[in-house]
């Protein structure tokens, strides 16, 4: 099975063809093509490249699926014997792909 490691948004992903993953808000819109050139890493059935940094020649092509809101992150701040107490919550803007290749 063909894999890469591809570098999206400033983080580092482990991807398959046909594969669904959430990545930080891309640019955009539902529905448009993009593709990835920071591949790392491409593993063909044991044949391994390996980037310095990134692989010659190698791509992703995905396709942006919806643009959505994650779970609520709780941030809850107290101070001990103050009265100080804070409660916020986050939610990170994330972006569903699906992996169409891997070139």
């Amino acid at each position: 099975m063909m894999y890469a490691i591809v570098e999206i948004a400033g983080q580092q992903y482990k991807v398959k063809a046909n594969q669904r993953i959430y990545t930080n808000r891309l640019e955009g819109e539902t529905g448009n093509e993009v593709t990835f050139d920071k591949v790392l890493l491409v593993d063909n059935n044991g044949d391994v490249k390996i980037g310095a940094p990134t692989v010659d020649g190698a791509s992703v092509k995905a396709k942006i699926l919806a643009h959505l809101k994650d779970d609520t992150k709780i941030v809850f701040k107290k101070k001990k014997r103050k009265g100080y107490k804070k409660k916020n919550g986050h939610r990170q803007p994330l972006t569903q792909v699906e992996i169409q290749e891997i070139v």
